[in-house]
């Protein structure tokens, strides 16, 4: 599976999110921010995200895929917390 194809249908299933998904072909990360996430936990988060790709996870034409899924708010926080530990 092509990280294009990852991305878009991660967009498509979260309209409005910023998508980046990064991989080797066989392992792929995927970093989604969205406000749809916003009052959600985690877990709930990362179902929404695996919802939107799960066809393809069920097919095992997608494996070894890992989510960090956040709100705007929470992703700044986090790139700042990141930028200050370099």
């Amino acid at each position: 599976m092509e990280i294009s194809e990852i991305q878009r249908l991660i967009e498509a299933g979260l309209p409005g999110a910023k998508v980046t998904v990064t991989g080797d072909g066989s392992h792929f990360q995927a970093l989604v921010v969205s406000d749809d996430f916003e009052g959600k936990s985690l877990v709930v988060k990362q179902k929404m995200v695996y919802a939107t790709v799960n066809e393809h996870i069920v097919s095992g034409e997608l494996h070894a895929f890992t989510i960090k899924a956040h709100t705007p708010a929470e992703w700044e926080k986090a790139s700042k917390l990141q930028v200050g530990s370099l």
